[in-house]
C-alpha cells in the first residue's frame, strides 16, 4: 500500500509522465515536464527507490558540493505536484525521470499505485522520436490511445504501431489495462540535427498538451529559444550545400503532404490557442467533463504509433 503524506486534495488531477532515454530524442519531452515543474514551483512528494530499477553503471549517480558536504544525486523517477489555475483550477502530477535499467513492469506498477491513490483522471506520457521532418516547419506532435472511446471524444489517433517499445509504450499498455485513460504524445525532432536541446519541440509538445486538458501554461522564454534555435539550424544548414538540399526536399514533402492540414484544422487549433491566451474563458472544450466522467474497461493495446519513423518508441 502506497501511503501519501503532505499531498493536498487534488482537482481533477491529470498525470504527465516522459523519461529521458530512448523515447526522448533532444531531450524534448522531459524538458516539457521540467519546464512545468519549474513555471509552477512543483513540489515533489516522492520518489522510486533507485536500487530496484536502475544500473547505475549505465546510469551513473553525481557527485556535487552543498556548501563543504559531498553529496550524491541518485538517478531515479521523482513525482511532483503542481496547480494550474487557468482557465480553471486543476492539478497536475508531473513523473519525470530516466527510462529504467530493469524491472519496467514494476515501476509501471508502482507509478499505477500512486495514480490509484490519486485518483488520477487520466494519464498523458510525452515522447520525442526522429523523423524525417524539416526544422523549418511546425513540428510534427501526434496524440494517440488505445482507447477507442478516448480517441472519439478528444479527437485522438487510435495506436497501430508494432514494433520495439520503450517504457513509454509499457506505461501506456499498463494503464489501458489499469483501466486508467492514457493519452501519448509524441513529436518529430530532425534526425539530422538530433543533440539536445530542442525548444521547438519542447513547445510544440507543450502547445499540445494545452490543447488536449485546456489549459494555459506560461511559456516563458521558450518561443525566443525555439526562435534562436532555428536561425542557428538555418546557418548551419546554409554553410553545406548538400545539407540545404535536403532540408529543401523535405519541406517540399511535408507541404504537399500536409497542405490540407495547413489550411484547415491547423489553423483553426492555432486560432484556438490565441483566443485562450487573450481570454482564458474563450475557446473552453469538453475534454474536462469527459475525463471525469469516463469508466473505461481495460482493453489490449498495441503500443505507440506508426507514422513510418515512430520506432523510437
Amino acid at each position: 500500500m502506497i501511503e501519501l503524506e503532505g499531498v493536498p486534495e487534488l482537482i481533477d488531477p491529470v498525470m504527465v509522465a516522459a523519461f529521458e532515454g530512448w523515447n526522448d530524442a533532444g531531450d524534448a519531452a522531459s524538458a516539457a515536464v521540467g519546464h512545468l515543474d519549474r513555471e509552477f514551483k512543483g513540489e515533489v512528494f516522492a520518489a522510486l527507490d533507485a536500487e530496484d530499477y536502475y544500473d547505475f553503471q549505465v546510469n551513473r549517480p553525481t557527485v556535487w558540493m552543498d556548501g563543504g558536504t559531498r553529496r550524491i544525486t541518485w538517478p531515479t523517477t521523482r513525482l511532483s505536484v503542481i496547480r494550474i489555475e487557468t482557465p480553471k483550477p486543476r492539478d497536475l502530477v508531473l513523473v519525470r525521470g530516466i527510462e529504467p535499467s530493469m524491472r519496467w513492469r514494476s515501476f509501471c506498477n508502482e507509478i499505477l499505485g500512486f495514480a490509484h491513490e490519486l485518483g488520477i483522471e487520466m494519464v498523458v506520457v510525452m515522447g520525442a522520436l526522429l523523423g524525417d521532418t524539416p526544422h523549418t516547419r511546425p513540428v510534427p506532435v501526434t496524440a494517440v490511445t488505445s482507447d477507442p472511446d478516448l480517441a472519439t471524444a478528444l479527437s485522438l489517433e487510435e495506436s497501430r504501431y508494432e514494433g520495439p517499445t520503450g517504457i513509454v509504450g509499457i506505461l501506456q499498455e499498463a494503464c489501458t489495462h489499469a483501466g486508467i485513460p492514457a493519452v501519448s504524445l509524441w513529436a518529430a525532432v530532425p534526425h539530422y540535427v538530433s543533440q539536445p536541446p530542442n525548444p521547438k519541440a519542447t513547445l510544440a509538445l507543450l502547445n499540445r498538451l494545452e490543447d488536449l486538458l485546456d489549459l494555459r501554461i506560461p511559456l516563458g522564454e521558450l518561443p525566443e529559444d525555439a526562435r534562436a534555435w532555428q536561425v542557428g539550424v538555418d546557418q548551419l544548414a546554409a554553410e553545406d550545400s548538400e545539407v540545404a538540399e535536403y532540408v529543401q526536399t523535405l519541406e517540399e514533402a511535408r507541404d504537399t503532404a500536409e497542405l490540407p492540414e495547413a489550411s484547415g484544422e491547423a489553423i483553426a487549433r492555432e486560432f484556438e490557442r490565441y483566443l485562450r491566451r487573450r481570454d482564458p474563458q474563450a475557446g473552453e472544450s469538453d475534454a474536462g467533463p469527459y475525463l471525469r466522467d469516463i469508466s473505461p474497461k481495460p482493453k489490449d493495446d498495441r503500443d505507440g504509433k506508426d507514422d513510418g519513423g515512430a520506432d523510437g518508441e
